[in-house]
């Protein structure tokens, strides 16, 4: 009798335990494993029955599709389907050597987006017979945790084919998809993944899409996407009341709209676009006028990948990602003879750029005179994505002039991802469209499921099934009703999908938060245990999760952390372990003079600084002209600043703006991170002419030091050489922090995270300097260093509580 085997092999082997073993090694070691396991079916021509059961992201990638041609090929009967909990189903039966031959080729040839988690194997009665083998129906039964649908996927390049050849039934159809390729995650209501549980419910499949789901030959087989202009959805212009205008082709009409200086918003697969020209400053400015979006800049969309050469330079990394199945939004460095609108990403060097991810942004982006079209969110500031062809058209009428939709419902609402490389390495700035709801791989194995409902800026929560980490697409900044309910949704649709049974919600420390609030009420309401994880030690148990470390030197720097000590942290060098931290060293702490009207214009924060000089009532009445209520204003941060009631910081981002400010680079952040981005875009090109000597005094990095000599040398420097000495006196000062204090306690790994690992300067330098002592240094890589990573790094802290 064939013993059950379990092809869980990380578990039953131990293989994640040998941590001396490279991931190379392990590997190897695993397949020798899985060779050496299934040799020992016996070999005869005895006919056997298995049944298989997989898990992991095995529906919507044309799986069972997949497992037919597999098995018919090899002669097996039997049947595959769907079950309710995510997982796939097979029941084969054939000769062992076949039988071992077709499990092979699960593994090896499996299709590419297809992942597998856990193969579980256990021989059956070989009662009652099976005629042939088939694609059963899916069953809504299941019982395994875990297994989650893919993310959305890119036009695939046979799509593409088709969808420009006039010979093809699909010719020029704007939703067009196959088994390779379409929406996913924003399409699916429940699982199991089939046509009845998505939003193509509503859509009965033609004579022709039928036969083409129906053929084991067809690339289409069993595409729970498959539409064509005779069944699928429609797309239609509309005016902005809404009223359906009659045309030939509604997207080619929209192009030639677009190219008229219109503002037209365009329904995706995850929600709606503002689509605007991009070498037409006219609309750009009037769409940052109805968005009240003045400096934020704008992403775009482009016809190829050659046209993107034409305005920006593009690493061998940065192509391959702009190609892949993903397509995210990738920040580009603008080239020298960059000739789009400066208006789309003012003051700054990098401009955000992907491909076209659907058949109707291919269409729309061929029909358009433009190289390129904005394509930003349509969204009311702060609020979630909008999805609804109803609510696009009466919360957007005023800000655009028309509307190109269609008849597919929205399931999910998902923004798109945004990239930048760093020594030629991802940093995710937001991860959503073609990540979400894939998991990240713990290295270690939790004993219960947590639920990380992340900060209050750029959130997303995170639900951990075993050692495999599910983070939900983007939520944004929940200070708004709306995006609060997004965030509550998001968590019930993903704990449903992948099945958890939730036991701890972990939180940050901040007690004004309202993910806390949310955590307090979850807790009450299901009786759960809550875990209160401070902002930055979050930061640097993130790192640690992707790469499995047990212990780390973290360097942990953004704009704002609620601090133990009730002060506002976001310059911390950290001792950590996922269930404890130690403030090891920090930067200077400063007044924040008016709290947070000090985040918002940056020349109350270079006061504060100056005062530790008495520089600060010289310098604050030659820029009081900046403020919005001038001299008075200047007045009343003096008092302020004397009477030291302020908040303090000791935030790296709140330096960064400060400097930003005494150089004339930005008085008013408008948006997230803007004065800091502004810096890094002026220190390009840049040199340390300063070559200041950090300054540290009893753990502590004197920041006012850069801030004073920056202001001494403004008439003698280039603003760019000031700028990049500023960034480097930071980056070392912190790296010698960090440095010091490893090789005082003995750890090998340094840790960055926090928002200003984005700024490629300070992340280069710090990562050489670390290097060059002989330690190990990380960054992440899978999920953002910002905000958007903080829920992961809840989770493991509060795996381990």
């Amino acid at each position: 009798m064939l013993a059950s085997c379990l092809v869980g092999f990380q578990n039953e082997f131990h293989i994640e335990g040998c941590k001396k073993l490279s991931l190379h090694k392990k590997t190897v070691l695993l397949k020798h494993l899985f060779k050496l396991k299934y040799n020992l079916l016996p070999s005869s021509d005895m006919l056997t029955r298995l049944r298989i059961l997989i898990k992991g992201v095995v529906q919507g990638v044309g799986f069972r599709p997949f497992i037919y041609r597999a098995a018919t090929e090899k002669g097996l009967k039997g049947y595959v389907k769907n079950l309710g909990d995510g997982t796939v189903e097979i029941l084969v039966e054939g000769k062992d050597g076949i039988l071992k031959s077709f499990i092979d080729d699960i593994h090896l040839r499996r299709p590419p987006l297809s992942k597998i988690y856990d193969l579980k194997i256990e021989e059956v009665d070989a009662e009652p017979p099976l005629p042939t083998f088939t694609i059963l129906e899916s069953s809504k039964t299941g019982f395994e945790s875990g297994s989650i649908i893919p993310a959305d996927v890119s036009i695939c390049n046979n799509c593409l084919q088709e969808l420009y050849n006039p010979n093809d039934r699909r010719y020029r159809y704007f939703f067009i998809t196959c088994t390779d390729c379409g929406p996913r995650f924003t399409a699916i209501e429940e699982m199991p993944y089939d046509r009845p549980n998505t939003t193509m419910a509503e859509f009965p499949m033609c004579k022709e899409c039928r036969r083409e789901y129906t053929d084991p030959l067809n690339r289409r087989f069993h595409a729970q996407t498959i539409a064509c202009s005779i069944c699928g959805p429609k797309v239609f212009l509309a005016d902005k009341r809404g009223e359906i205008i009659d045309c030939r082709d509604p997207i080619e009409e929209a192009a030639k709209l677009i190219d008229e200086e219109m503002i037209v918003a365009v329904k995706g697969n995850g929600g709606f676009h503002l689509a605007v020209a991009t070498t037409n400053p006219t609309p750009i400015l009037r769409l940052r006028r109805s968005k009240h979006r003045a400096q934020k800049p704008f992403a775009i969309m482009a016809k190829s990948i050659e046209v993107i050469k034409t305005f920006a330079e593009v690493s061998k990394k940065e192509e391959e990602l702009l190609l892949s199945h993903i397509k995210p939004i990738v920040l580009l460095k603008k080239s020298s003879n960059y000739y789009l609108a400066e208006e789309i990403a003012p003051g700054l060097h990098n401009i955000g750029t992907m491909l076209p991810y659907t058949a109707l942004h291919s269409l729309l982006l061929n029909a358009t005179k433009e190289p390129a079209l904005i394509m930003t969110s349509a969204n009311p500031s702060g609020e979630p994505i909008i999805i609804d062809n109803k609510e696009a058209i009466t919360r957007l009428n005023s800000e655009v002039d028309y509307f190109l939709l269609h008849n597919r419902k929205i399931a999910h609402r998902c923004d798109d991802s945004v990239v930048k490389f760093i020594d030629d390495k991802p940093s995710l700035i937001r991860r959503s469209r073609g990540y979400a709801p894939e998991p990240v791989e713990l290295k270690f194995q939790p004993k219960e499921s947590v639920l990380g409902l992340g900060g209050e800026l750029n959130v997303t929560s995170c639900i951990n099934v075993a050692h495999r980490a599910y983070l939900t697409q983007h939520i944004g900044d929940i200070e708004h009703h709306n995006t609060y309910l997004f965030l509550k949704d998001a968590i019930k649709h993903l704990t449903r999908l992948i099945r958890a049974k939730i036991s701890k919600v972990a939180c940050d420390l901040h007690p004004a938060y309202l993910t806390t609030k949310l955590a307090e009420e979850m807790v009450q309401e299901q009786n759960l245990q809550l875990i209160k994880v401070q902002h930055h030690h979050a930061h640097i148990t993130s790192v640690m999760a992707e790469y499995g470390l047990d212990e780390a030197i973290g360097i942990s720097v953004d704009g704002a952390g609620y601090g133990a000590d009730g002060t506002i942290w976001g310059g911390e060098v950290l001792y950590c372990t996922y269930n404890q931290y130690r403030r090891l060293a920090h930067l200077q702490l400063h007044q924040l003079p008016g709290g947070d009207l000090a985040t918002k214009y940056p020349i109350r924060v270079a006061a504060a600084i100056l005062s530790h000089s008495n520089r600060h009532k010289e310098w604050l009445s030659s820029v009081a002209h900046k403020l919005p209520y001038g001299e008075k204003e200047a007045e009343v941060i003096l008092k302020m600043i004397e009477q030291k009631r302020n908040p303090k910081t000791s935030s790296c981002g709140r330096v960064l703006d400060a400097i930003s400010a005494i150089l004339g680079i930005c008085y008013e952040r408008t948006y997230e991170g803007e004065p800091a981005m502004k810096l890094e875009a002026a220190a390009q090109n840049g040199e340390d002419v300063l070559k200041v000597a950090p300054v540290i005094k009893g753990n502590i990095l004197e920041t006012s030091i850069i801030v004073e000599q920056i202001l001494d040398n403004l008439k003698r420097y280039h603003i760019k050489d000031l700028a990049y000495s500023a960034e480097e006196y930071l980056a070392k000062g912190l790296a010698e922090l960090a440095i010091n204090q490893a090789e005082e306690l003995k750890v090998k790994s340094i840790a960055l995270s926090g928002g200003v690992a984005y700024n490629q300067h300070i992340t280069t330098t710090i990562r050489n300097l670390v290097k060059g002592a002989q330690r190990i240094f990380y960054t992440n890589m899978l999920v953002p260093p910002g905000d958007g990573g903080i829920s992961l790094g809840q989770v493991a802290a509060a795996c381990y509580i």
